[in-house]
């Protein structure tokens, strides 16, 4: 009997202490707590704390028909200091490059794909093998992935080298918007969806289940390297068509001749790859990476100051010695006053960062943002993380298209490379002087107040 009540109170125990653990693990307050997440700074980033800002012309400024001024909160952010360079575009290219190789290899020889797990269990779908390197210049393997290459009737001198047509990066990405429509909600009653979804080609069709708003993108990565001859007439700039992007020379230089989804592209591909190193490390992962929006761009330039005309802080823009402190056309016909390099785009960073330390929010090349240009989005955006974004289908009309970009470039005058001033570009073009910065939305939660 003794023995007996002894188990009983045994296992009593052990279920009531199973029980509370639990409870515990579930509820907040418990004696189980996980560690404090810290979020390391990322490589080449800068923080932007949350805060209130004004945004658009200060008082000081001659306003143009349609400038207006809003208050606006924005959450914490990272943001790159310096555009995007071609050194770290031309990764995301060969990057591209690579994996098409690689797929075409596993074709015959399967060493270049994965197709089973670590208990060797076959995949469905194989993966990349990036353990095993390529060796470009053996006549066997560039024979297996011939199809890589440009065509022989396209070829000059027989020269075999890469298709750039053929560099197409492949994504798929999650249309919220879509998605958060009282219209798209799911019936519990009728086990269904109700409304309907406009996919990437522009068609509406009825949504039937959560993979209607997966949305899939195919974009060719390869930059217009055209874009330096279209761009001006009666010009001479053949050498930077065929060595901008291409030589190491121009390696820090910011990026050009990208469209909008390029630029989208690059923001995805730079996630999946930080995801895939935190997913080593067990890691939880950040925020993914994507373009500004333009309210976003707007707070880094001015550097935590209101209601300047320029991100320095100044209302000139000469310095105290009389030196031009971006790089913009200052003067009629002069690209290369007090230009420390060429007489267009230059190395990122060759003038002083402001006060948040980003460099060239004012000049050099002008910057993609993620949000559509609207002439009245001041008076409807929302005050609040303020955002007009729109994915433009295919035959969608021109205005539709427009993406706004910010910061003004070695070609603008000085109107341009204000921190207020608002222009626009089409999303499936490709200048000579558009570039971008990634950022990447913060979980620090400091204040900020301005």
């Amino acid at each position: 009997m003794r023995r007996a009540t002894i188990y009983i109170i045994l296992v009593a125990g052990l279920l009531s202490h199973s029980c509370k653990n639990e409870i515990v693990q579930y509820l907040p307050g418990g004696e189980r707590k996980s560690n404090n997440w810290f979020e390391p700074s990322p490589f080449g980033m800068v923080h932007i704390p949350r805060g209130s800002y004004v945004i658009g012309p200060s008082d000081d400024e001659v306003k143009t028909f349609g400038e207006k001024s809003k208050r606006v909160s924005v959450e914490a952010f990272w943001m790159d200091d310096t555009e995007i360079t071609n050194n770290e575009y031309r990764q995301f290219v060969y990057w591209v490059r690579d994996s098409i190789a690689r797929k075409l290899l596993g074709q015959t020889y399967p060493e270049y794909l994965i197709t089973e797990d670590r208990r060797g269990v076959p995949l469905d779908d194989p993966t990349i093998n990036w353990g095993e390197k390529i060796d470009w210049r053996d006549p066997d393997t560039r024979m297996a992935m011939n199809e890589l290459y440009i065509p022989d009737e396209e070829r000059l001198v027989f020269h075999k080298e890469i298709d750039s047509r053929k560099l197409v990066y492949e994504y798929y990405w999650v249309d919220y918007k879509q998605a958060a429509q009282r219209k798209n909600s799911y019936n519990f009653e009728t086990k269904r969806y109700e409304g309907s979804v406009v996919n990437q080609q522009g068609e509406t069709i009825p949504v039937s289940n959560r993979s209607d708003f997966l949305m899939r993108e195919m974009v060719p990565v390869y930059p217009d390297t055209l874009s330096w001859i279209r761009d001006f007439t009666y010009t001479y700039n053949e050498p930077f068509t065929l060595k901008y992007f291409s030589h190491v020379a121009f390696d820090d230089y910011p990026v050009v001749g990208v469209t909008w989804k390029q630029a989208q592209a690059f923001c995805n591909w730079r996630t999946k790859i930080q995801q895939d190193f935190s997913s080593r490390l067990r890691e939880a992962p950040a925020h993914d990476y994507r373009l500004p929006t333009e309210t976003e761009w707007e707070l880094a330039a001015r550097g935590g100051l209101n209601g300047t005309i320029y991100p320095w802080g100044s209302y000139y823009t000469r310095s105290e010695k009389g030196c031009f402190v971006a790089n913009f056309k200052p003067l009629r016909g002069n690209y290369v006053s007090d230009s420390p390099s060429t007489t267009v785009a230059m190395r990122a960073g060759q003038f002083d960062p402001n006060n948040y330390g980003l460099y060239d929010m004012a000049g050099n090349v002008a910057e993609w943002t993620s949000s559509a240009y609207y002439e009245a989005a001041y008076d409807i955006v929302n005050d609040l993380n303020p955002e007009l974004e729109y994915n433009a289908k295919p035959d969608d009309p021109p205005v539709m298209k427009r993406k706004v970009i910010r910061g003004g470039s070695w070609k603008d005058i000085s109107y341009f490379i204000r921190v207020s001033t608002r222009t626009f570009e089409y999303q499936d073009t490709a200048k000579s002087y558009i570039g971008f910065r990634c950022v990447r939305t913060s979980f620090k939660n400091d204040l900020h107040n301005r």
